[in-house]
């Protein structure tokens, strides 16, 4: 193949908005070229009798009747809950800042 590859760490990380000091984007420019130079190592196989595949294993879906079935009661469900409001509400912690109740 081409040999070395050629990647700019410091353009990856610009494009990813990261500030990287001299060491760390040294260390970063030297594992990316070695990921890449392993994908090039993997270019150079013969795969042309290989079937593509997206597992190693097969998988298939197991289906099953969607039935209704008896609900669990109101109560029950609600002791699972880390708090209540009005014993009929799931307390959660605010997420926004203005969020309020």
């Amino acid at each position: 193949m081409s040999g070395k590859v050629n990647i700019d760490a410091g353009y990856v990380a610009q494009l990813a908005r990261l500030e990287l000091d001299d060491e760390t984007r040294a260390r970063l420019q030297h594992d990316l070229e070695e990921i890449l130079g392993y994908i090039e190592q993997l270019d150079e196989l013969d795969v042309s009798g290989i079937e593509p595949t997206a597992h190693a294993a097969a998988l298939s879906n197991v289906w099953r009747e969607d039935v209704a079935g008896q609900p669990f009661a109101r109560d029950v469900m609600l002791k699972n809950a880390p708090a209540v409001i009005d014993d009929e509400l799931v307390k959660v912690p605010k997420v926004l800042p203005s969020e309020e109740m």
